[in-house]
């Protein structure tokens, strides 16, 4: 069974996301509720924060940053991101969740 912010799709995972814009540097912080935290050094002004969030799981999860699509919450704290390629088990191992 997967975690609550986690859930797998056939042809990836979709991830809830709470994000921290303005923060002193950009990483995974953990597990709040069924969502990870994740803190972004980037403003939430045009788009900056969200380009920083796909920029932070590909590099974690070490996938193309086109294989990253937010789904909802492109203005919000909370995000649903979708990671394409990704199975759960990935997801959670790369995160250290």
């Amino acid at each position: 069974m997967s975690p609550a912010y986690l859930h797998e799709q056939p042809d990836g995972v979709v991830l809830s996301v709470r994000v921290a814009p303005r923060s002193s540097q950009s990483k995974v912080q953990g597990v709040i509720g069924s969502e990870v935290k994740i803190a972004l050094q980037a403003a939430p002004v045009d788009g900056q924060a969200n380009q920083e969030l796909i920029q932070l799981l590909a590099k974690t999860l070490k996938i193309s940053k086109s294989n990253i699509e937010i789904v909802r919450g492109e203005t919000a704290r909370n995000k649903t991101v979708f990671l394409r390629g990704v199975t759960a088990a990935q997801c959670k191992a790369a995160l250290k969740l």
